[in-house]
């Protein structure tokens, strides 16, 4: 077997979210079950791999969380997508200075790979953070929820405008084991979920995160019946502009999306108008969505960069200083990346979105 034919298997014609789920979470050959992606060896870095400052404004945005839902003694965080662990490492270390906060809260972790649930278990070391395959298993007191870089690595949808017919796009595997392109009749029940979306309409090229919404429906559901809040950080877009945001990359460079598969990672840029038009559906209220620069700002990163450099020496001060600017720059991370904040409570005034 060729090694394009290994990720079609059932069918030689698959639509390109069914591909690339393949490409990146097949047990056997997949991408997130056979690479160690993160950091400077990896194929990307993340934030919370870039400053532990990130991940500090994070856990202190979940303790006066807590306090504005006035301070349950029972309170769940669920981490989306956790990544080499790195964040919840730092929150189990923020949560010592607040004792009240530390005895209430439960952590879950929500992870597909088997292969990153090891990677976790390493850096973490901590008995008590549970590994979960769905909510329902959530009882008690509020929660909530947080995915860094989790949304943009769901497989999407692509769909184009011929002759006025929506076509969906496929990867058509061909006898001598080439890929192609392809576009095919688009279904209905697509079609409709599509055209409920003020902000997809009139789009020539459309990406529709299909799979994606589908989680966000389990975690709102949740939200619903347990109270709480979705915090997201990705990067992603306000408007949407008929281009291809489908990405490949390996060891920190760009890749052609069919070259190198199973062994570079495939996301896509993240539509935040259409996540804030789904959780207004969902009867959420949505703060502004803001860029990670004014976030991070808010949140009062470059003070506590200001505490911790008058122990440092002059190269520990410019490497921490480096790795701020990459969070911060608007020609960086800073602007690229945008924050979103869904929730079901009652009070308005969250840190961080002043």
């Amino acid at each position: 077997m060729s090694s394009e034919a290994k990720f079609f298997k059932k069918s030689k014609a698959l639509p390109v979210d069914k591909f690339i789920e393949n490409v990146l979470y097949d047990n056997k050959v997949g991408y997130y079950n056979s690479n160690f992606p993160f950091g400077n060896k990896g194929d990307f870095v993340t934030a919370p791999t870039i400053s532990r400052l990130y991940s500090e404004m994070i856990a202190i945005w979940m303790v006066s969380t807590w306090e504005i839902f006035g301070k349950p003694k029972n309170f769940n965080i669920v981490e989306l997508g956790p990544g080499d662990g790195s964040f919840i490492k730092i929150l189990l270390d923020v949560s010592k200075k607040f004792p009240k906060f530390n005895s209430s809260k439960n952590i879950y972790l929500y992870e597909k790979s088997n292969f990153l649930k090891k990677v976790q278990k390493k850096t973490i070391k901590n008995n008590k953070i549970k590994w979960i395959e769905n909510f329902k298993t959530i009882n008690n007191g509020p929660v909530i929820f947080f995915g860094n870089e989790f949304f943009d690595a769901i497989p999407i949808k692509q769909f184009k405008v011929q002759n006025n017919t929506l076509n969906e796009k496929f990867f058509i595997l061909e006898k001598n084991n080439k890929i192609k392109e392809s576009f095919l009749n688009a279904k209905k029940d697509d079609i409709k979920n599509i055209k409920s979306f003020k902000i997809l309409k009139n789009l020539k090229f459309i990406e529709f995160p299909k799979s994606g919404l589908k989680e966000l429906e389990k975690i709102t559901q949740t939200i619903s019946r347990l109270s709480g809040c979705i915090l997201m950080v990705d990067y992603g877009y306000l408007k949407p502009n008929n281009k291809d945001t489908i990405q490949s990359v390996i060891k920190n460079k760009k890749n052609k999306l069919l070259n190198n598969l199973g062994k570079a990672d495939i996301t896509s840029h993240v539509n935040f108008s259409l996540l804030n038009e789904f959780f207004l559906k969902k009867n959420l209220s949505v703060k502004k969505i803001i860029s990670q620069r004014d976030f991070l700002n808010n949140m009062g990163i470059m003070q506590r960069a200001e505490i911790i450099a008058r122990k440092m020496q002059f190269r520990e001060k410019t490497n921490l200083y480096l790795r701020l600017k990459r969070l911060l720059s608007p020609k960086l991370m800073g602007e690229l990346f945008k924050v979103i904040l869904a929730y079901d409570f009652k009070k308005k005034d969250y840190f961080g979105f002043n």
